[in-house]
């Protein structure tokens, strides 16, 4: 009870539920677009390279833009940020919708939008992120983190489960368009908060936006916990999240099904995460989220490989859904230590990393999944990923203790590390 009571208190302001409304609101619209454009690509293409490379355009502009917006959001009025820059995602969403309609849509122009609307949302992920711990107390952070992830996992099965009926009975068109109307709910949910101030302004301008990427970089980098833990989510990223993002080939060509199909199983990669982020959330504490952050990328890639392995569709689901559950598992958990390990002044940075990770890593991945899976079939490079994967986990087992040392107890600042 003590547990839900956190969550609870996370949920009780009228800030925190204008914010989570948004995000729940914009983020099915996003997973309906993401099916979309995705059955698009394949439609438009047959290829797995292309689909993979869709993705890429979608995700890998976080590389370049993430450690920028990241200083940005750490010297602005986050709160206009957010605004405008999901605006400009609700606008990108229009145009594909548009050009589609119209006729006009080809693979080169559906690449150009997605590197457009994947600067849009390499900015917009600092900017809402870092106003959290403006619209709940500290203490409620870890559950608050966790709420903001259910929603992304709720929206995660109510996206694909309205998508897919959706373009089987009018097309991709009506699914994309609602993204757009998504994240203009969101940007009016922004609006109307009332954030501590604290935490709606980054701090005063001193020095370079070249300088500030530097500086978080190098503080990521030095600080005994941050540095490890996001190298090794970026790893497990690169590693195996490449499959969830190019799903149309492989219920293609492996489980033999259609547009229908995909979006059963991106809603059960939701029900999974939906369901492991309600247990994170009712933990109520930070003692162990490191552990959980490590261990969970081994169980998704556990399970990962029990998905590429078969052609059966009731176990596909079954290990789609434990994919989903193990992947939140580990996010909501490397998104706590990032809010609560951080020092205040470097959070938009902290996250835009996260940002980095969680939008480039995979990016890199199903790029090269697409491009391995014509020459070698959908099966091997997932194992071979995997076994990669192993490496990396028995390396992140060996900093565990040090890591929990320097994420489970108080912010570390520039002066105190």
């Amino acid at each position: 009870m003590a547990s839900s009571g956190a969550l609870a208190r996370a949920l009780s302001t009228r800030d925190s539920r204008l914010f989570f409304s948004g995000s729940m609101v914009a983020w099915t619209g996003l997973w309906m677009q993401r099916i979309a454009v995705s059955w698009l690509a394949w439609q438009l293409t047959g290829s797995a390279f292309w689909v993979g490379m869709v993705a890429f355009c979608d995700l890998a502009p976080a590389v370049f833009i993430s450690p920028i917006a990241g200083a940005i959001a750490d010297r602005v009025d986050r709160v206009k940020l957010a605004m405008w820059t999901q605006l400009a995602i609700a606008l990108q969403s229009a145009l594909v919708a548009g050009f589609t309609f119209s006729g006009h849509m080809t693979i080169t122009l559906l690449l150009v939008l997605e590197v457009c609307g994947g600067v849009a949302a390499s900015f917009a992920q600092p900017a809402r992120q870092t106003l959290m711990p403006g619209i709940v107390a500290r203490p409620d952070l870890p559950a608050a983190v966790a709420a903001n992830s259910l929603c992304f996992a709720t929206a995660r099965f109510i996206g694909p489960a309205i998508a897919g009926p959706v373009i089987a009975a009018w097309g991709v068109v009506p699914a994309i368009a609602g993204n757009a109307v998504g994240y203009l709910f969101a940007c009016l949910s922004i609006y109307l908060l009332r954030v501590d101030p604290k935490e709606r302004h980054g701090h005063p301008v001193s020095k370079s936006l070249g300088a500030e990427v530097v500086e978080g970089l190098r503080y990521a980098s030095r600080h005994p916990g941050l540095g490890p833990i996001l190298l090794y989510a970026a790893l497990g990223a690169l590693l195996l999240r490449g499959v969830q993002e190019i799903l149309p080939p492989f219920v293609e060509r492996l489980f033999g099904r259609g547009a229908e199909s995909l979006a059963i199983l991106t809603a059960c990669f939701g029900i999974g995460a939906l369901v492991s982020g309600l247990w994170v959330a009712s933990r109520g504490r930070l003692e162990g989220t490191t552990r959980l952050a490590v261990f969970a990328a081994l169980a998704q890639a556990v399970a990962t490989v029990g998905f590429v392995a078969t052609s059966f569709f009731p176990f596909g689901m079954l290990c789609a859904a434990l994919i989903g559950g193990t992947a939140s598992i580990h996010g909501i958990s490397v998104q706590t230590l990032i809010q609560s390990a951080t020092d205040a002044s470097y959070r938009g940075r902290m996250l835009s990393l996260w940002g980095l990770i969680t939008r480039a890593f995979p990016a890199l991945g199903a790029l090269s999944l697409g491009a391995a899976g014509e020459i070698f079939g959908l099966q091997w490079p997932p194992l071979v990923a995997v076994a990669l994967f192993l490496g990396v986990f028995a390396w992140g087992v060996a900093r565990l203790r040090r890591m929990e040392q320097a994420l489970e107890g108080e912010p570390a600042t520039p002066e105190t590390r």
